[in-house]
């Protein structure tokens, strides 16, 4: 299975690719899309669309997991990362890819066990879960991140899934 984890931004984009198999995971690729802060906010949109759906060819994920937006002090910078965020959204899905959601507070949770913890805890349990995965910047990292939060989360919903599969048919023991 082959996840790609997209860390939002209209400046910054950060994406990383995995691949899990049973409860192992590997690195692939990682890197960030950039926008060009002269151009208007549509074209920096395209720009960011155009982008991702060129990684989204080139290592064709199964499935794709985004960073839920938070809302800062500042409205105009929520709105733009709102608006990057769409267009996130939008671009595994128009390519058919189911797309999960998670908070960054989960998402720290998940790698480093702390919902407060800082961008540098983050990037070295990203590192150490993921060999090779160590010299990126921290859209990449971010990104990486909410892949493995997926991975260990997709995991999980599939076990409760199959339980309530199990129970609904009357099956003793279901979810043991």
């Amino acid at each position: 299975m082959r996840l790609i984890g997209l860390d939002p931004g209209l400046r910054h984009t950060g994406w990383g690719i995995i691949e899990v198999s049973g409860n192992r995971l590997r690195f692939v690729a990682a890197g960030a899309v950039s926008t060009d802060p002269a151009r208007d906010t549509p074209q920096r949109l395209a720009a960011l669309a155009a982008a991702l759906r060129a990684v989204i060819g080139r290592y064709r994920p199964d499935e794709a997991a985004v960073e839920e937006t938070f809302v800062n002090k500042n409205p105009d910078s929520t709105l733009k990362l709102g608006l990057a965020r769409g267009a996130v959204l939008l671009v595994p899905a128009e390519a058919g890819i189911p797309v999960g959601e998670y908070s960054a507070n989960h998402i720290k949770k998940s790698i480093v066990g702390a919902g407060h913890a800082g961008k540098e805890q983050v990037a070295a349990m990203v590192a150490r879960l993921l060999p090779g995965a160590d010299a990126f910047k921290a859209d990449a990292a971010d990104a990486l991140a909410v892949a493995i939060c997926h991975a260990h989360n997709r995991a999980t919903a599939r076990r409760w899934s199959e339980a309530r599969v199990m129970a609904g048919a009357g099956i003793a023991g279901a979810g043991r």
